[in-house]
């Protein structure tokens, strides 16, 4: 069996109702963090296989939050990005999704939360 770690984790500022981060578009915020994660665990965007966000309320968001902040937060545009939502349960349920694409041998690297 394949042994899956957690190289890196960060999350995005904790702010209040209509706080200073109420203008900053949830790609943009989802991209600081993929960013940083990256730098964390000393790889590259090109390593990334494959990238797993939870975004709850998506309405008015455009598309698949998750590819517009994994684009912004420089990966490469062959690199998938699924954005899920379970409510309150989304970024571990992302997490258990991209532990079991490389238990199964689908992926290297997974940007998950």
């Amino acid at each position: 069996m394949k042994k899956i770690v957690i190289a890196s984790a960060c999350r995005t500022a904790i702010g209040k109702f209509g706080g200073t981060l109420s203008n900053v578009p949830a790609a943009e915020l989802g991209s600081i963090v993929i960013k940083e994660a990256i730098n964390r665990a000393g790889i590259t965007p090109e390593q990334v296989d494959h990238v797993y966000m939870g975004c709850v309320i998506q309405a008015g968001l455009g598309q698949n939050v998750a590819r517009q902040a994994s684009l912004k937060a420089g990966l490469p545009v062959t690199t998938p990005a699924v954005t899920v939502n379970v409510v309150c349960g989304s970024g571990l349920n992302c997490v258990n999704m991209a532990a079991q694409m490389i238990e199964a041998g689908d992926a290297d690297i997974v940007v998950a939360g």
